[in-house]
């Protein structure tokens, strides 16, 4: 029977030759996450449960950055039962304050997520690796201490979504103006509990930082995961990190998929979206007809737009330039890998003459946590992925997503602009 790269991951894992759409499965475990909002709670599962060991020591990771350095007594409190949790468990992967960085970055980064491997973590936003051409995808923190305890989980087996990527990104294009038409064109559940898989010749032009930024979004369609086929792009990414056995898996041809999209990269423009849904979308000439959207602050990072790529296009832009008096700049290198880079490569001198505050690696701002938090009627356009009501802070707040390089041009001139 024929099957869907999702579909052949999750049989492999669960030791069957073959699954169909709908079909309950109980699957391996490479790798279980948590950070310092869910791990808590997961822990606390873990422990009411009866639980007294890991699976594997090797494949839990905790990461501590949705609110470090801790903002308040109770994300203190919260980072301080998953230290104690991570020192009982001698966890081999806890990240705190000063070697941690934004989960979704940090986990490739250090090669601990791999092509073929199955990921779950309590963070909707885990479906990032699928950009490895891995199967991994959000689930509630009970799963989670089930998971960390069995090393197993149970699926639903998804049916999927099939995009068809062919072209080229013109300059100031990238992978979040290609997510953001995507998800503008298909709407916030155009994809409720499928698989969006990425494949055709437009995707070698496309880099390992879109492909994660992309994957990293196919959430805010509905999705359960989002995955890319591993290429020659995704072997040079990890040749470096990951010394264990990998397995690519690719969809058959005669896979069933449930629609089929053609995505011609070299037709995509910078595309923002407006609030209060990601799907809400228009490209740069839409917007540039409409009345001048001034903006309050801008924000550049999180597990979305965080990566050295995204450091450098925002750099590039605001090399020489001053921020609008109006506009608070707010950088976020997403690992402190990349922190030290933007250091060295003098995008931190850049960010900082331009008028911006270089932070911590930090979730922060994203989920109106700290470090950016908006008052009553501000307006923020930020690279993060979501902007629902109140997402930054107040609930007349207003938030939208776009690019780096919009970002960057944005805070120069003081409303939504073109960075060409």
């Amino acid at each position: 029977m024929s099957m869907t790269m999702t579909q052949k991951i999750l049989a492999d894992h669960a030791g069957l030759d073959e699954v169909v759409t709908g079909q309950l499965i109980n699957a391996r475990l490479d790798m279980v996450l948590a950070n310092d909002i869910t791990g808590p709670v997961s822990i606390n599962e873990f422990i009411s449960n009866g639980f007294d060991k890991l699976f594997n020591k090797d494949k839990v990771s905790l990461v501590m950055d949705h609110f470090t350095p801790n903002k308040d007594i109770k994300s203190a409190e919260q980072c301080k039962q998953c230290r104690t949790f991570a020192r009982k468990f001698d966890i081999t992967n806890f990240y705190d304050v000063g070697n941690m960085g934004i989960e979704h970055a940090l986990l490739p980064e250090l090669g601990l997520v791999a092509p073929g491997e199955l990921v779950i973590g309590a963070d909707s936003h885990t479906c990032t690796y699928g950009a490895l051409g891995a199967f991994s995808t959000g689930v509630g923190s009970t799963d989670v201490a089930a998971g960390m305890a069995t090393g197993m989980a149970w699926f639903k087996v998804p049916s999927a979504i099939k995009f068809n990527i062919s072209g080229k990104l013109n300059k100031h294009v990238s992978g979040k103006d290609v997510i953001l038409h995507i998800i503008g064109m298909i709407g916030v559940d155009g994809a409720l509990y499928k698989s969006m898989e990425f494949m055709g010749e437009g995707i070698e032009n496309l880099t390992i930082d879109d492909r994660l930024c992309i994957s990293n979004m196919a959430i805010e369609a509905g999705s359960k995961n989002g995955i890319f086929v591993v290429d020659d792009i995704t072997k040079e990414y990890i040749k470096d990190k990951i010394c264990r056995q990998t397995k690519a898996y690719f969809p058959d041809e005669d896979a069933t998929y449930d629609k089929v999209f053609d995505i011609d990269l070299s037709t995509i423009k910078p595309t923002v979206a407006f609030p209060h849904l990601p799907e809400n979308t228009y490209n740069i000439d839409e917007i540039e007809a409409m009345d001048d959207i001034s903006i309050d602050q801008v924000v550049i990072g999180s597990c979305t737009n965080g990566r050295l790529s995204d450091m450098k296009e925002a750099a590039e832009i605001l090399r020489g330039k001053k921020l609008h008096r109006d506009v608070r700049g707010i950088i976020i290198p997403a690992t402190q890998k990349i922190y030290k880079q933007c250091m060295h490569l003098g995008y931190t001198d850049i960010f900082i003459d331009a008028g911006c505050v270089v932070s911590t690696p930090t979730c922060g701002p994203c989920l109106g946590g700290h470090m950016g938090v908006l008052a009553a009627g501000e307006s923020c356009v930020a690279t993060t992925n979501r902007n629902f009501v109140g997402r930054m802070g107040h609930i007349d707040s207003k938030v939208y997503l776009a690019s780096p390089a919009v970002a960057a041009a944005s805070a120069i001139t003081g409303k939504i602009s073109s960075p060409n």
